[in-house]
């Protein structure tokens, strides 16, 4: 096997990531099946209505915005395998329920409504503690490639689920999906059931106690190599990565085609964004400040060429370089929250970083409805890129600013010390707080180490 393949793929050495992983596939293919057959199954009950359609995508995602953070203090409370297992559960029963309503003919627009909001209940659990959980399968020093290879397996997912389903909702209807995919959260169950707990790096878990909650935006709020890069994402994760609403909408109202038309777009996307994962799992360490606000440059820029696409064939071609930058960005920005987190704190911050990654869009995808409703799907492409594009430059501008004023402040007090000292402290210069690998612990929080 030639180097490069096993730099990309370095992290399915450990067994209970190849587990992890391969149970992932499967499941998150029905996941991704499910959720084009949701949305054809919503603009058929609706009417084509962009505005029901962004109502139930929002609903799904509300509870993120409601309850997100607490998901995170019970991931750094709790076994977060058991928190897996259960939330993989109550979504494979919520995809079964909508699937029987669809089969029997029962279904209503209000029953999608409700089912998309359980779901989201369950995502609370399920999306933070997954993303802890990954560091204590691969550890600190495979963590970067372990996110990219997450981002590649979620984006295989993203071609093979909307591929199937388009090819199965043109054939024998929606409801065969939801069923489907009821079933394919067995193979995640059973991968999870299947980790070794002697081999995971240590959880750090913490005792129950008031204020757990306040510690870590307080944590946060503390490190602009945090609070940066997720307040980009909340831009972004509010108002760029809207492609679930605007594709459906495109394919169906401005190229006049079917859902096989919508699953193939979904699929250039998801392809380009499998290749900016592997990319970036080729990588050992995380990028630099510039490098990860440079892809999201990169992306807002992609997405306005994207809306302005003169044809169906072109669209499909731009939605590839889209979905690599976005993922090139998702992904650096992960691995660097995740990385400058302290391992008792990772899942209150990775509960935050996914609050506002998800949990803006109740309020974004509406908007972006409505927008496109009155303007035509095309525009939520062209604001969404070109907010994202100004976010990036933003975070950019802010980012050289707060280095600039780190390294006047550390000229200024170096002022009052002894020649010697001042001529070895302008030698080695000021690092830039952006720059700098924070390991904030707590005095009695324990070193990592394994079982």
């Amino acid at each position: 096997m030639s180097p490069a393949i096993t730099t990309t793929f370095r992290s399915l050495k450990v067994r209970n990531y190849r587990l992890f992983a391969g149970g992932q596939v499967v499941s998150l293919s029905g996941t991704w099946a499910q959720r084009v057959a949701q949305d054809w199954l919503v603009l058929e009950l609706s009417h084509n209505s962009g505005v029901a359609l962004g109502i139930t995508i929002g609903l799904q995602f509300l509870p993120m915005l409601l309850f997100g953070l607490y998901g995170g203090v019970l991931a750094d409370r709790y076994d977060k395998r058991a928190l897996l297992v259960g939330a993989q559960v109550a979504m494979g029963l919520l995809a079964l329920a909508l699937g029987l309503l669809d089969v029997t003919g029962v279904v209503q627009l209000w029953q999608v409504y409700a089912l998309a909001f359980l779901l989201g209940l369950a995502s609370v659990i399920d999306t933070p503690v997954r993303q802890a959980f990954v560091v204590e399968m691969v550890g600190p020093a495979d963590l970067p490639n372990a996110v990219s290879l997450n981002s590649a397996t979620f984006n295989v997912s993203r071609i093979l689920g909307p591929a199937i389903a388009g090819v199965a909702i043109s054939r024998i209807g929606t409801a065969p999906v939801f069923l489907a995919n009821a079933a394919s959260y067995v193979a995640v169950v059973v991968g999870l059931l299947a980790i070794r707990r002697a081999d995971l790096f240590d959880a750090h878990r913490v005792a129950r106690a008031k204020g757990q909650l306040r510690e870590g935006l307080a944590y946060v709020r503390s490190d602009p190599q945090l609070y940066v890069p997720i307040a980009l994402i909340a831009v972004i994760g509010t108002f760029g990565l809207n492609f679930q609403l605007t594709l459906a909408l495109i394919a169906k109202q401005t190229f006049h085609m079917g859902a096989g038309s919508y699953g193939a777009l979904s699929a250039m996307l998801a392809t380009g964004s499998l290749f900016g994962a592997l990319a970036s799992a080729r990588r050992s360490t995380v990028p630099s400040a510039r490098f990860l606000y440079g892809s999201a440059l990169a992306f807002g820029v992609c997405e306005v060429l994207t809306g302005l696409a003169p044809s169906y064939a072109v669209m499909a071609v731009l939605l590839v370089p889209t979905g690599a930058a976005v993922l090139t960005f998702t992904t650096t920005a992960n691995a660097t929250v995740q990385l400058t987190s302290a391992p008792h704190m990772r899942g209150r911050v990775m509960s935050l970083y996914v609050l506002v990654f998800l949990g803006g869009t109740p309020f974004g995808a509406p908007v972006i409805g409505a927008v496109a409703e009155v303007l035509g799907p095309r525009s939520s492409l062209l604001i969404g890129g070109l907010l994202s594009a100004a976010a990036a430059v933003v975070a950019g501008v802010y980012v050289r600013r707060a280095t600039a004023t780190a390294a006047a402040g550390s000229a200024t007090r170096a002022l009052p010390l002894t020649e010697g000292a001042t001529a070895v402290a302008r030698t080695t210069g000021p690092r830039s707080p952006l720059r700098t690998r924070s390991r904030r612990r707590s005095p009695s929080a324990p070193r990592t180490a394994r079982r």
